[in-house]
């Protein structure tokens, strides 16, 4: 479910816009609508809501699995060890150089520091932080089977209901810096605060309630919120795959399928993929509303 926010609909409209020209399912709510159908929500401060019935949540752990055991079972070798690249930003794999005619670079967060000075300028890696919040005893109103997962850009946050007792999942933005290789995955206590100011305004049923867990986790941005899908300008064998990996990841198999027909040089990719200077669009133009 999207939330437009009062003087932030830009994004929510062009959304709207988009679901009817490609024929997904949704339904607009105005804010009495909203209320009367998610009671778990305060609804304070948002003009309309687009809800899509057939939307869900992906678990990510076990779809990794399931990746990789679906790719060993069609034949593919999965062999763990350090990945490196020279001056020359030629890739290696436990010192020594790979030469296959295909090398699809896909490693999320790490992509710009293994490549400096093509993938670096395009990639921000920052830290968020995420809170996981008891439900009151006896209640099902925040469970997935009653609850929506839902977006609410103009709070900066978004969030998923409980899901096998995991409790309430919420975020709110607050940009941090990570050193990838040596910083600890821990929480920042200094930021707790706004995130359960968050949940305590937009979902009143929760105050009081506990974190039960938290997770800080890393995501890379570029600076419009495109995908990285296009050829090293000088190893003609690498092709970076990547770029905004939290909204990446929904996209998973329509992405891999797209970036295999690239590989195999079916044909080009788009230029909103492709390297080069990119600059921040306003939400409106923004694919992810960021």
């Amino acid at each position: 479910m999207v939330l437009a926010t009062e003087g932030h609909c830009d994004w929510e409209d062009m959304t709207t816009e988009t679901f009817e020209k490609l024929g997904v399912p949704f339904h607009r709510f105005n804010q009495d609508e909203l209320s009367l159908r998610f009671p778990q929500f305060d609804m304070t401060g948002v003009k309309y809501g687009l809800y899509e019935p057939e939307a869900g949540m992906i678990m990510a752990h076990r779809s990794v699995i399931s990746a990789v055991n679906l790719f060993r079972k069609l034949g593919g070798k999965v062999a763990r060890g350090c990945v490196q690249t020279d001056a020359s930003e030629q890739v290696y794999l436990d010192g020594k150089l790979i030469t296959n005619d295909l090398i699809i670079i896909s490693t999320g967060s790490w992509m710009g520091e293994m490549f400096p000075r093509t993938i670096g300028p395009l990639s921000n890696v920052i830290g968020l932080n995420v809170l996981y919040t008891s439900t009151p005893e006896g209640t099902t109103q925040f469970d997935h089977d009653f609850m929506p997962c839902w977006i609410d850009h103009g709070h900066g946050s978004f969030g998923m209901p409980s899901v096998e007792g995991h409790g309430i999942k919420a975020m709110t933005v607050i940009p941090d810096s990570i050193d990838l290789d040596n910083d600890e995955r821990l929480i920042r206590q200094d930021t707790l605060h706004k995130t359960r100011r968050y949940i305590e305004t937009r979902l009143p049923g929760l105050v009081g309630q506990k974190v039960v867990d938290s997770k800080f986790n890393q995501i890379t941005m570029t600076p419009d919120t495109h995908f990285i899908i296009d050829w090293h300008p000088e190893h003609k064998n690498i092709l970076f795959a990547g770029g905004c990996s939290g909204h990446l990841f929904k996209h998973g198999p329509v992405f891999g399928d797209f970036v295999a027909g690239v590989g195999l040089r079916e044909y080009g990719s788009e230029a909103r993929f492709r390297l080069g200077k990119r600059t921040k669009p306003s939400p409106k133009d923004s694919p992810s509303g960021r």
